[in-house]
């Protein structure tokens, strides 16, 4: 797996470094300068090819456009995995808070019905079944 993101770094970088070029050669523009300036245009095209063909290796991967949003704002986009670990946590930590009070308020329950309930108070609730105790 790690070997077509580093193919797809590599493209880019190559893909990069054409366009830092090209953008030399078109801010000191001369007609001279005509073949090199068709020249990356080509590379630059060339490029765009080799990095479309690395797209259909990565076709199955998918991107929260969250992580987009972080890389927009300047923000490390791993922040976004720390921060979605963060939150997953504390939305466990709520749910077992609430599993364990549902579970109290069952025992309450049932010692409630024994209490108030008197011929019924031999039979205890186990899940959506009602048994002998």
């Amino acid at each position: 797996m790690a070997e077509k993101f580093d193919h797809l770094e590599e493209h880019l970088e190559k893909f990069v470094e054409n366009i830092r070029q090209l953008g030399i050669i078109v801010s000191d523009f001369q007609p001279s300068s005509q073949a090199g300036l068709h020249q990356k245009l080509n590379f630059i095209v060339t490029g765009l090819q080799d990095i479309d063909k690395c797209r259909q290796q990565l076709h199955d991967i998918t991107v929260p456009l969250e992580v987009f949003e972080y890389i927009d704002q300047g923000r490390n986009p791993q922040l976004y995995t720390k921060e979605c670990l963060e939150r997953a946590l504390a939305k466990n930590e709520q749910v077992k808070g609430k599993i364990d009070t549902m579970k109290g308020g069952e025992v309450c329950l049932q010692h409630g019905c024994r209490h108030s309930c008197g011929g019924l108070s031999r039979y205890c609730v186990h899940g959506r079944n009602l048994k002998a105790c």
